[in-house]
């Protein structure tokens, strides 16, 4: 890309209203272009193994697989792909699970745009960027413990986690990650065994216990019907 060529961007989020608002933000910027928009994981991949944009950005809940899967997805298909995360979970644990995923970003929804277009020109260059909400709960979860349990989930058991806790079935969650449900069963044993819980209940309460706030997805889900 010459320096006189804007930044391609392409958009992942279930919204086609918030897809809107922020492409008016971002072209407003000579610098930025969106070649493309995407509604679900799935158009997400199909669009980056199309067009290459130079930076993805990507909500996390979204109808089908999350944007976690949308990260692994495309960095197995271009291990040099920049990935942004642009979400209204102001949480460590999501955080953390997107940067383990592959992410060089994750910047909050609430934040006021010029960290938004800051982020993308340091994703653009590989510089890792968090906002300020993100980087002060992540400092504040360090300090309130050596470790938080959830970083011993790999990104896709992460997944599976949040969905059985909004809650969703094994039959439903391995159709939204196009996996089998043997495969399901057997992350969501894994997942109990490192978290060291014995039942669903448990899984819930401890994982809310944490602040992992599924509030969104729960309201994601009415949205959408899922």
């Amino acid at each position: 890309m010459s320096g006189s060529s804007p930044v391609r961007l392409l958009l992942a989020d279930d919204h086609a209203i918030v897809r809107a608002g922020y492409r008016h933000l971002l072209e407003q910027q000579d610098r930025f272009i969106v070649v493309a928009e995407a509604a679900t994981t799935e158009q997400a991949y199909i669009l980056f193994r199309e067009l290459r944009p130079d930076v993805v950005i990507t909500d996390l809940a979204m109808p089908g697989a999350s944007g976690l899967e949308a990260i692994q997805r495309i960095l197995r298909a271009d291990a040099a792909a920049r990935l942004l995360v642009f979400t209204m979970y102001v949480s460590p644990d999501f955080a953390l699970a997107a940067l383990r995923a592959g992410a060089l970003g994750y910047i909050t929804k609430s934040s006021p745009p010029d960290v938004l277009l800051r982020a993308i020109a340091d994703v653009l260059v590989g510089r890792q960027v968090l906002s300020p909400d993100i980087a002060q709960a992540l400092t504040l979860a360090r300090l309130a413990e050596r470790r938080r349990p959830l970083e011993d989930l790999t990104p896709r058991e992460f997944d599976v986690l949040c969905m059985l806790i909004s809650p969703a079935g094994v039959q439903e969650i391995a159709q939204r990650l196009h996996l089998s449900a043997k495969t399901v069963q057997n992350l969501h044993y894994q997942i109990k065994s490192k978290l060291g819980v014995a039942s669903d209940i448990e899984l819930t309460r401890l994982a809310i216990s944490w602040g992992l706030d599924l509030s969104p997805v729960l309201e994601n889900k009415k949205l959408t019907g899922l």
